[in-house]
């Protein structure tokens, strides 16, 4: 998690502050009742631990928010460089633009890659948040039907381990359909039949993957 990012967040800005004017409220509400003001305790308390609830689901969608990229054009997620090992079993190797890379052993004729879209709605635009992508899962994916279930399963997740799951979260819980569509997946195969070089790449669209062709001598 990159806590810069966090930190410079606006939704964790937003988050900060009402925890912090939640937490001031609260405690006047104690004091409030140290005093026996029992009608400034009730108000004090309600709206105190509003703004803390409203700040811990903020800071949550913040959390969640990193390993996300946002995606406002065309453009390469990873560089992919298959090799062949033998029959219908290959490796991939994931050249991210961050310099970071990883390298997956696969069975099957083909490299199947799938993603993540968070889509927000324009109220949650409003709070900076906008339409953003995460790479979830790498597998081999065979050409025939039952090749594809009865032969060895391989299947890598791209995607880090992340304290709050938000497209999970908004596919379970229905309230958060006014902010997020989180129902929009893509996923792109290619065959793998050559050592080769790919540009996976991610638009509003989905994923597409091209081969990036040698220079020409």
């Amino acid at each position: 998690m990159n806590v810069g990012e966090l930190l410079a967040s606006p939704l964790f800005i937003i988050a900060a502050a009402c925890g912090v004017l939640g937490v001031i409220l609260v405690l006047a509400g104690l004091a409030a009742l140290w005093r026996a003001r029992l009608l400034r305790f009730a108000g004090r308390m309600v709206f105190g631990l509003l703004l803390i609830a409203l700040g811990a689901f903020a800071g949550s969608i913040a959390v969640g928010m990193q390993g996300y990229r946002a995606l406002t054009h065309e453009e390469v997620a990873a560089r992919i460089l298959v090799r062949p090992a033998g029959a219908q079993r290959f490796s991939a190797t994931f050249r991210y633009p961050d310099g970071r890379q990883a390298t997956y052993e696969l069975a099957g004729d083909e490299i199947y890659v799938d993603a993540h879209v968070l889509k927000w709605k324009p109220l949650a635009n409003a709070l900076g948040l906008h339409t953003a992508y995460e790479l979830d899962r790498v597998a081999g994916r065979y050409h025939a039907i039952n090749e594809e279930r009865a032969g060895t399963r391989t299947v890598h997740s791209l995607g880090p381990e992340r304290p709050v799951d938000l497209y999970g979260l908004r596919r379970r819980y229905e309230f958060l359909s006014p902010l997020l569509d989180a129902e929009y997946g893509s996923a792109t195969f290619v065959p793998v039949t050559r050592p080769a070089e790919f540009e996976l790449r991610v638009s509003t669209t989905g994923l597409l993957i091209r081969e990036v062709k040698p220079p020409a001598s």
